[in-house]
């Protein structure tokens, strides 16, 4: 069970201050785009996403988008907040965070994924060898191909849940929750 154990459990992403990132030692976020960076129905974004993004890249903190989408689609959904991505993840393979690793050359120890997904974004990142932070998702309904998924992460929340009764929703960063 501990494939899918993400590091943290935030509320939402924008909830990862730059200043508590630094603290952990974090210097980039490789973040999912659908219901964590954006709602998937809305490829816009909002005042409060813009905001985050310009606060990290103040503070020297990479964010890269790791999706499982086409290119277009998270070109298309991006390209307004200056964001590099990396399209076609195969999350919850490792492909996807390890060609942006190489492709970026960074640390491991010092990157974090952050996804609304134990089956594709934490089981990806610990297989990755980094931290996983889950996120609650965005909005409650999902595009058609999440829906099987996020059946299958009843059962293994309830079961995460009973081995690790620590894991709990927190506003931020909590150090003790480190890996």
């Amino acid at each position: 069970m501990n494939i899918f154990k993400p590091t943290w459990m935030i509320e939402k992403i924008y909830n990862l201050s730059a200043q508590d990132l630094k603290k952990q030692g974090i210097t980039t976020v490789l973040t999912d785009l659908d219901n964590t960076l954006i709602a998937w129905n809305n490829p816009e974004g909002t005042a409060e996403l813009k905001q985050w993004i310009e606060e990290l890249k103040l503070a020297g903190i990479q964010v890269i988008v790791v999706s499982n989408n086409s290119h277009n689609r998270v070109k298309k959904a991006v390209q307004s907040f200056g964001l590099e991505f990396d399209s076609r993840a195969l999350k919850p393979l490792t492909i996807g965070i390890n060609r942006v690793v190489k492709r970026y050359n960074l640390e491991k120890k010092s990157t974090i994924m952050v996804g609304d997904q134990l089956i594709t974004d934490m089981v990806s990142a610990n297989l990755s060898g980094i931290r996983g932070v889950l996120v609650k998702p965005l909005i409650q309904s999902d595009a058609w191909n999440t829906k099987f998924n996020r059946f299958l992460e009843l059962f293994i929340k309830r079961l995460l849940k009973k081995k690790h009764p620590d894991l709990v929703w927190h506003k931020e960063l909590d150090n003790e929750r480190r890996k």
